[in-house]
């Protein structure tokens, strides 16, 4: 379920600042909010009294989101996505609880239809565009620091953490990454599935790992201060660059490989190095990703398991959420986008049921009352609570920016 409406929250909505149908094109759109019917965690009175408890009383960080608002045919999501103006679910962030999320931009604008297709204009704009909207109101703003997080909670907003998805836009120019910087960007993934200059992405057959250009490009973002993702990278290339790294590093969603046997999840010595160095990963949520033997049928229960699974091999330290979800068809976007976007390779497919959404992860505004709800369920102590919704992902940043 979501919670009430922050009071901060004083209504706006994307572009109001602009005439619709004049200033920009108008698609039909999903809800921020109750698409599909609340999940039911059966909490007694008192845990849901407790839940909210904890979220008003953390930090509570998503590693990874896409807070855009989906069209409601999701073969129309190409033609949103080309006018570079995507709604962002205000609405439903205000319901959130989140104190602050990491906004992985990962589409380019105009005709980019596969993610090696990125266009450095293109991510410009998408960034452009999303920060002159979120600079006209001043529930959710753009953080640069670890003090700009600590201001959102003690302020009682939320903390916009620009990241992509693949550092491909940059091509083979490292000083784009100074631009990017500059720009806001905190967060940047080496490759997404495909390979591109820095490094293999975990779709391909052949693991080249890092390149030569990657290592500096490692270098350079360590030296900016960027967070650095693996979620999408090969082994090879995500062993490569978390020993390259001079700081800790996030996979900031993904599963693990040890439950659910797909190359989208990462093997237990990709997480077991990440978590040695000081790093963490974010637990995934995207529909049919992180299933599990026991819950085959992808839910939030599917998701904990992965979870609990991470949390049994590198301990309560290194393990955090980034749900990766947005408010709309999550899976009608994955259909659409299945010939364009490739997340893995043949190896390793499981058939599985499908679900048309992941109940109790369906959008950000549900994401973390139920993922909460669930840990003071199974008895989870505050301490550890605190850890993995907020305080783990601190630490790492405090050494990384």
């Amino acid at each position: 379920m979501a919670l009430d409406p922050h009071p901060n929250y004083r209504g706006y909505r994307s572009f109001d600042y602009l005439e619709p149908g004049k200033d920009y094109r108008v698609f039909d759109l999903a809800p921020d909010v109750d698409r599909v019917p609340p999940y039911d965690l059966g909490l007694t009175d008192e845990q849901a009294a407790k839940v909210r408890e904890i979220i008003a009383s953390n930090h509570v960080i998503s590693l990874h989101e896409h807070p855009k608002v989906l069209t409601t045919d999701p073969y129309e999501l190409r033609d949103y996505n080309s006018t570079g103006r995507n709604v962002m679910g205000f609405a439903g962030l205000a319901r959130s609880g989140m104190t602050a999320f990491f906004d992985n931009f990962m589409n380019g604008t105009n005709t980019v239809t596969s993610a090696n297709g990125w266009k450095w204009d293109d991510v410009i704009y998408d960034l452009g565009l999303r920060f002159a909207d979120v600079a006209k109101q001043d529930f959710v703003f753009l953080a640069r620091t670890v003090d700009d997080l600590e201001r959102a909670k003690n302020e009682g907003r939320i903390a916009l953490v620009a990241g992509l998805e693949a550092a491909t836009a940059i091509e083979n120019e490292l000083d784009r990454l100074d631009i990017l910087y500059g720009l806001g960007v905190r967060q940047m993934g080496i490759a997404y599935s495909m390979s591109n200059q820095l490094g293999t992405g975990l779709a391909e057959d052949v693991d080249g790992g890092l390149t030569a250009f990657g290592h500096r490009a490692v270098e350079r973002m360590n030296a900016l201060g960027i967070a650095i993702d693996i979620s999408h990278s090969s082994d090879r290339t995500s062993l490569d660059t978390i020993h390259a790294s001079s700081v800790p590093i996030f996979i900031t969603h993904a599963g693990a490989r040890g439950l659910w046997p797909t190359n989208r999840m990462k093997s237990d010595e990709v997480i077991i190095a990440c978590a040695e160095r000081g790093g963490v990963i974010g637990i995934e949520a995207a529909p049919h990703t992180t299933l599990s033997p026991d819950h085959i049928e992808h839910s939030l229960e599917s998701v904990m398991d992965h979870f609990q699974y991470c949390v049994d091999l590198v301990g309560i330290d290194h393990v955090a959420f980034g749900p990766d979800t947005n408010f709309g068809d999550h899976v009608g976007l994955h259909d659409s986008f299945s010939n364009h976007l490739r997340v893995s390779n043949a190896h390793g497919h499981v058939e599985h049921p499908r679900v048309p959404y992941v109940a109790g992860v369906e959008n950000p505004a549900e994401n973390f009352f139920n993922i909460i709800g669930w840990l003071v369920k199974h008895n989870y102590s505050d301490a550890d609570i605190t850890k993995v919704i907020g305080t783990n992902i601190l630490r790492v940043l405090k050494e990384v920016w």
